[in-house]
């Protein structure tokens, strides 16, 4: 894709990422210096740059030991992030060096399948805009991270583009597409939420779809699916990583053609919506696994928006948790201005993202009743010394956290509930079928 001429021009290493207003990335390079595409070379000028034989690439191959999408490479300043995507072969630097997640200096080669790739960041770069606000719609941070993710957002919200927003779980997916919706052409239509982990595959297509009068056992009655009460608004496909493989082909169908079928009839039923989809998933991964079709996940990250998670912005924390507790109705001033609150809140790893920070605020500041609220000062609980195992891997290492995080979270959340799960799924905000797979998950159910 050519670059605009107002958007780059050469500068030094010293001057990247110092402009005020704009996020300077270095361009990359990529030249197959060995294998069946020798010869081939690319200059990447987007964010993030996908390495595979599936058609979409930025670099596509066509050796057969090379997965979908296989990496991806981010220029980090004047070097190189190099991360394998769960590929069937690996990856590997020179020495037979496997690389999962690394930095390597520009100029280095990585090899995947039977070819050899190099690897350079150029002088050139492209300047990025940052939005002049710390926020967007109900979204707020002050870092550069999320005010680059607000410029993105402000060009695509008023366009009809699907967008895929990616992220950890509690980063505020359906936060940022609630926004997206409320500065769109669309905004009084209707927005129709489906949350493709919460139902089984056999309610899932019918919820989606619709059904006709006696398609089923049960269907005593036509049912208008979510892509038709979404009809003149937008369809938001929550956790679509979720999806059933056996439903992907009929989603890839009704995204294409903007026409949906019901379950058991024969008419297309033509659709004027947007589709905006999220998830928790690496669904590049998914894809090299065969759980996820690669052109269905290019069909929904026209436009992709990732979400950082806290740890990347921790300069957001405070901004976000005067929020949440002027929506406590708490003054922050007053509870901010304790030093050792704010030391808490920067140390805390937040593995939970903005869910666990708010659902924090929430316990501490309400004290015991969640209907009226308290005043009393935060608690501050210990802090967590112990030192990561650093024999796991960092993937797996965090895995652990969530896992350990999450059945923390829902012990607590049952004991407040006195073990209702309607109750706990209120106090918790989320969907009661979703909180009690997670319940089940971990046994506590």
């Amino acid at each position: 894709m050519a670059d605009r001429g107002d958007r780059t021009r050469i500068m030094t290493s010293a001057e990247v990422g110092k402009q005020a207003g704009r996020l300077m990335r270095r361009k990359l390079r990529l030249e197959v210096e060995a294998g069946v595409d020798a010869g081939a070379s690319v200059v990447g000028t987007q964010p993030v740059v996908h390495v595979g034989t599936q058609q979409g690439n930025v670099l596509q191959l066509n050796d057969e030991a090379v997965s979908r999408i296989h990496l991806e490479v981010a220029s980090v300043g004047d070097r190189v992030r190099v991360r394998d995507l769960g590929s069937t072969n690996g990856t590997w630097l020179p020495g037979r060096v496997k690389v999962t997640d690394a930095v390597v200096p520009s100029g280095s080669r990585v090899i995947l399948g039977r070819s050899r790739v190099r690897i350079d960041v150029l002088d050139e770069v492209v300047a990025e805009s940052l939005s002049a606000g710390p926020g967007f719609g109900s979204m707020i941070g002050e870092s550069e991270a999320m005010r680059a993710v607000f410029a993105l957002l402000e060009r695509v919200a008023p366009t009809d583009e699907t967008v895929l927003i990616t992220g950890e779980t509690g980063v505020g997916k359906e936060v940022c597409a609630q926004s997206i919706v409320a500065q769109s052409r669309r905004r009084s239509g209707p927005l129709v939420v489906v949350d493709c982990g919460a139902l089984p595959p056999s309610l899932l297509e019918s919820e989606l779809f619709g059904h006709m009068r006696g398609a089923f056992t049960g269907a005593v009655a036509e049912h208008r699916g979510a892509f038709e009460r979404a009809n003149n608004g937008t369809l938001f496909l929550d956790e679509v990583g979720e999806l059933p493989l056996e439903l992907q082909t009929r989603l890839l169908r009704a995204v294409e053609q903007r026409t949906v079928r019901r379950v058991g009839g024969t008419r297309e039923i033509p659709l004027d919506i947007r589709i905006l989809a999220a998830t928790n998933r690496p669904l590049e991964e998914e894809v090299n696994r065969g759980t996820f079709r690669a052109d269905l996940f290019y069909r929904l990250s026209v436009v992709q928006v990732r979400i950082p998670p806290l740890r990347e912005r921790p300069e957001d924390i405070v901004p976000l948790a005067r929020q949440i507790l002027k929506e406590c109705h708490v003054d922050p001033d007053a509870t901010l201005s304790d030093l050792r609150v704010v030391e808490y809140l920067n140390r805390h790893a937040w593995p939970g993202n903005a869910r666990e920070l708010r659902n924090y605020l929430r316990r501490t500041s309400f004290g015991g009743n969640f209907d009226d609220p308290g005043t009393r000062p935060i608690d501050l609980p210990e802090t967590n010394s112990e030192d990561v195992d650093l024999a796991l891997a960092f993937k797996d290492a965090k895995e652990e956290a969530i896992r350990d995080f999450e059945r923390r979270y829902l012990e607590q959340l049952l004991a407040r509930a006195d073990g209702n799960i309607s109750h706990a799924a209120r106090i918790a905000q989320t969907d009661r079928t979703y909180l009690t797979r997670l319940l089940i998950k971990h046994g506590l159910k």
